[in-house]
């Protein structure tokens, strides 16, 4: 494509998940449940990989460098955590049995799940907001999650009537994730200067494991017949999915502008507060729900809401960045660098 023709290449990532979903509708078999790919254990060595490449590539200088502001990650977390969970609940009571039970419950893991952490940073950046505070609220989301969303899970699957072993579960996160990200961190001193210079192939690593990950969790689906209702649930994930960011976005910066935050600290809010984790959001189902048959329905919402957000953020960032001044070198970094 020519420089200065004003047209971006599309991201070869959302693509990808579109090629992995077709594969998984072609040739099911070698990622199912037995399969050739062997899938029980591929994923949580994927899983694992996938946070031992972020626990290496996080900045630990730039994540205590955002630790102060409480004000603002309280608003995040509690959107994150609180807001949107409840949002899901209402979503499920207005849909009540129009829907399948796994997209029920896709509906309501994308709405208990952390915020992200690369796009979300590099969001902020590109809008002149609080990088050091998009920082350790994204890490933080993260961390919370662990506990977080399996437990608001725990209540929501317990009270209709659907057991999740929670104590495995976070048993599992433990070992499969928080481990993996700690062992990455406590390896900088050794690999960080290697990470940082190949930073790039690191991320399509990061991303080509997920990829592996969305293949292998539509497998089941589709050799269960899952997707035998056609189009319903795209629409239904679709429209849920453009009302909980629009709704998300405008309780965060109603309430950030309430609380008399700079205008850094809003922007910083807005993007950490209505982001919702594709990078951890296919290795936490993986944990969670195992070889569930419906994991492809499951995974749906969060398939769709991810490219929303990032099309939404990326056009907001575009109009905030635009107004402010010039980039300090943090922010630079971060774009260069999500």
């Amino acid at each position: 494509m020519r420089k200065g023709s004003g047209m971006k290449r599309p991201d070869w990532f959302l693509l990808g998940m579109g090629v992995a979903v077709a594969l998984a509708w072609l040739f099911p078999d070698p990622g199912a449940k037995g399969g050739s790919l062997h899938p029980e254990l591929v994923n949580k060595l994927g899983v694992s990989l996938i946070f031992f490449l972020h626990g290496l590539t996080l900045s630990f200088a730039a994540l205590s460098a955002g630790t102060r502001n409480w004000r603002l990650h309280l608003l995040v977390q509690l959107c994150t955590f609180l807001l949107f969970p409840v949002l899901g609940l209402c979503l499920l009571l207005g849909l009540g049995t129009s829907i399948g039970p796994e997209l029920r419950t896709g509906l309501f893991f994308l709405c208990a799940l952390p915020s992200t952490v690369s796009s979300s940073v590099a969001l902020t950046a590109t809008a002149r907001g609080n990088v050091p505070g998009a920082v350790f609220n994204a890490t933080l989301s993260s961390l919370l999650g662990v506990v977080l969303t399996p437990l608001w899970l725990g209540l929501v699957l317990g009270a209709a009537g659907h057991s999740l072993p929670l104590g495995r579960v976070v048993l599992d996160l433990l070992l499969w994730l928080v481990l993996p990200l700690f062992i990455g961190q406590a390896l900088r001193p050794l690999l960080g200067a290697f990470a940082t210079r190949h930073k790039p192939r690191i991320g399509v690593l990061d991303r080509l494991t997920i990829l592996l990950l969305v293949y292998t969790s539509f497998c089941d689906s589709v050799k269960a017949g899952v997707w035998s209702a056609g189009l319903t649930p795209l629409l239904v994930s679709t429209l849920s999915s453009l009302a909980l960011l629009a709704i998300a976005m405008l309780f965060v910066s109603s309430a950030s502008r309430a609380l008399g935050f700079t205008r850094p600290d809003r922007i910083t809010a807005l993007f950490c507060g209505s982001k919702k984790t594709l990078a951890s959001g296919v290795p936490m189902a993986r944990l969670i729900f195992g070889a569930n048959p419906g994991l492809g329905m499951i995974l749906l919402p969060i398939m769709i809401y991810h490219p929303i957000q990032l099309v939404v953020g990326g056009w907001l960032a575009g109009r905030f960045g635009a107004s402010n001044g010039p980039r300090s070198e943090l922010e630079s970094a971060a774009t260069l660098n999500p």
